[in-house]
C-alpha cells in the first residue's frame, strides 16, 4: 500500500507543468500554443526569455530528482524497496508526459528524466548530461542531444550495475522519450528542426 501511495504522489508531482506555470508568472504566452507546442524548457526558450527557460529546466529536473531521492532515502522505513523506487521513477516521469492537471498534455520528459537519473545514481545523471552537452554543442539540436542521451542512459546503467528492475525503468523512460520525439526525428531527417537558441515568433 505504501508503494502505491508513493507512486500516486510521484505521478501528481510529475503532473505539475512548470513550463506553463513559469510562463504565466513571467507573462509569457502559453508554451503549448507556439513553436513545438511542447510545454518544456526548450520551447519556453523560443519565447526569447532565457531566465524563464532556465527556471523551467531546473524545476522540471528537480521534481524528478526529489521524487526518486525521497523514495530512496525514506522509502525503506515504509517498506518500499528497489522495485518501488523504480516504479516511482517511472511515475513521476509519466506525470510530466501526461499531467492530470493539464488535460494530459505534457512535455517530452527530458529534464524530468535527467532529474530521475541523478536521483537514482549521481554518476548516471552526470554521464547522461555529459552526453547531451556534447551532442548539443557540436550539432546545436536539443532534440538530437536528447535522443542520443536517452539511448545511452540505460546502457550506462547496465554497464556499471547490470540489468535489474531499475535498468528496466530507465529503458521505459528512454523509449517514451524517443516516441515523444517522433516529430523531431522527422524534422531532423527533413532538415527542418529548429536549432538551440533560435527564436520563434509568438
Amino acid at each position: 500500500m505504501n508503494s502505491v501511495i508513493a507512486i500516486v504522489l510521484a505521478y501528481l508531482l510529475g503532473s505539475v507543468s512548470f513550463a506553463v506555470l513559469v510562463s504565466a508568472v513571467f507573462g509569457l504566452q502559453d508554451p503549448r500554443t507556439y513553436g513545438s507546442r511542447n510545454p518544456g524548457a526548450t520551447n519556453v526558450l523560443r519565447s526569447g526569455n532565457k531566465a524563464a527557460a532556465a527556471i523551467t529546466l531546473a524545476l522540471d529536473g528537480l521534481k524528478g530528482f526529489v521524487a526518486v531521492w525521497a523514495c530512496s532515502v525514506y522509502g525503506p522505513r515504509f517498506g518500499i524497496d528497489d522495485d518501488g523506487v523504480a516504479a516511482v521513477a517511472v511515475a513521476v516521469f509519466l506525470g510530466h508526459l501526461y499531467p492530470v492537471f493539464f488535460r494530459f498534455r505534457g512535455g517530452k520528459g527530458v529534464a524530468t528524466a535527467l532529474g530521475v537519473l541523478f536521483g537514482l545514481q549521481w554518476w548516471l545523471g552526470a554521464f547522461t548530461l555529459a552526453t547531451w552537452i556534447i551532442i548539443a554543442f557540436f550539432f546545436r539540436f536539443s532534440s538530437l542531444a536528447a535522443l542520443v542521451a536517452a539511448v545511452f542512459a540505460p546502457f550506462f546503467y547496465v554497464l556499471m550495475l547490470g540489468a535489474d528492475i531499475t535498468a528496466g525503468a530507465i529503458l521505459v523512460m528512454s523509449l517514451f522519450i524517443v516516441y515523444r520525439h517522433r516529430n523531431n526525428i522527422a524534422n531532423l531527417l527533413a532538415g527542418r528542426e529548429t536549432k538551440i537558441g533560435a527564436n520563434k515568433s509568438v
